[in-house]
């Protein structure tokens, strides 16, 4: 088999969370000066491993805190891993908290600029291709117009259509295929497949399970930062639905009585 676009070695990331949370700067400093501050660990990660190749498209499944999208950030490189390895080859495009990076008070067009050279592409290619990604986002009219003025559905169409310019070697997805109206969710999934069929390797992030079923290889499901389990995706994700129930049942039962 080709060797893997994206690896992880029983990966980990933790989070230092103070036990008492200080109102203010002086009442942080006095909880220092009388011996410090406890905090406790939290394990968002917890020694996940697996590898995603070329032409591959891995969902990831898990309830709300299951740690999806902490892992996306690691595969980013937006945060190191606490311990383990994270092992990423050729290019990356994120399409992941779209518009995060963007700049208010900057125009369309300085803020192609500027995301594209957040996510590592050279200055100039962005500058030469603003009218393309404007005009591929349905935005040509807007380039010289400040990202305050846009709705959220433009500023995340902006995005995309900056994530998707180049031929990424990996694409990372999180939640986003909703992403402006039909017509424009249409074209942004012609575009990832394409990619996919060009050899990206995919990791896909969703709650939709019949989505996740359509489009992945493989899922993982994950659960308090471990992977609980992993393969065929109608297997996979029926066995996190199932799981699903089951909690919300007792959830429910352990309310009434």
């Amino acid at each position: 088999m080709n060797e893997a676009a994206v690896s992880m070695e029983q990966v980990v990331l933790e989070y230092r969370v103070p036990r008492h949370q200080a109102g203010s700067l002086k009442e942080t400093a006095v909880r220092i000066a009388r011996g410090g501050i406890a905090f406790d660990l939290l394990l968002a990660v917890n020694e996940v491993s697996f590898e995603v190749h070329p032409g591959e498209v891995l969902g990831v499944i898990g309830a709300n805190g299951a740690g999806k999208s902490t892992l996306m950030k690691l595969m980013a490189r937006v945060l190191p891993p606490t311990r383990g390895r994270v092992r990423v080859r050729g290019m990356v495009s994120p399409i992941i908290e779209l518009g995060a990076g963007f700049n208010q008070e900057q125009t369309a067009r300085e803020n192609v600029v500027l995301y594209g050279t957040l996510l590592g592409r050279d200055v100039r290619h962005m500058k030469a291709h603003c009218a393309q990604i404007a005009d591929w986002a349905g935005l040509s009219d807007y380039l010289d117009v400040p990202i305050r003025a846009f709705s959220s559905g433009m500023v995340a169409r902006l995005a995309f259509a900056v994530a998707v310019d180049v031929k990424p070697e990996v694409l990372l997805i999180d939640e986003i295929l909703a992403v402006g109206d039909e017509a424009f969710q249409q074209k942004s999934s012609e575009k990832i497949q394409g990619l996919i069929r060009g050899g990206a390797a995919v990791v896909l992030v969703s709650h939709n399970m019949n989505q996740i079923v359509k489009s992945a290889d493989r899922v993982m499901w994950l659960e308090h930062g471990r992977v609980r389990g992993m393969g065929d995706p109608s297997k996979i994700t029926s066995a996190y639905s199932a799981a699903s129930h089951n909690s919300l049942d007792q959830t429910v039962g352990s309310n009434v009585s």
